[in-house]
């Protein structure tokens, strides 16, 4: 059976390089899943959850942001900033998604909105992977 070759790149490295049944990805205008045959596509992640599945195992990661490319079984996700499941500190992101919903709320006084509800979306997709 055919499968897909999926990458993961961040600036500084690549953050995966394998072989998957499929993937589920938040696109900006909903959640997709890619399978093998997908119709070539290019489109704008937001923050959510990348859900990686091959056979009866699947990985997770936090995503903040990307595009993703898929044409011909392969599958690129260029990002910023992608975290593992086992990489993030679920106290340290609902500590976050507090202090952001503090600020959309205006109790810390002046407020960036668009910058506080980005940390806001960053803290979600984060607890998100980990639930």
């Amino acid at each position: 059976m055919d499968k897909l070759h999926i990458e993961i790149i961040k600036p500084d490295c690549k953050k995966c390089d394998m072989q998957a049944d499929s993937i589920l990805v938040p696109g900006f205008e909903g959640d997709l899943e890619i399978l093998t045959g997908h119709t070539p596509l290019v489109t704008k992640l937001r923050p959510g959850t990348v859900i990686i599945t091959e056979g009866d195992t699947a990985e997770y990661y936090a995503i903040h942001n990307g595009f993703i490319t898929i044409d011909n079984n392969s599958v690129i996700i260029i990002t910023e900033t992608i975290e593992a499941k086992d990489e993030i500190d679920i106290k340290r992101a609902e500590e976050a998604k507090e202090r952001a919903e503090k600020r959309l709320t205006g109790k810390l006084g002046d407020v960036d909105f668009r910058r506080a509800e980005g940390a806001l979306k960053k803290a979600i997709a984060r607890i998100n992977t980990v639930s």
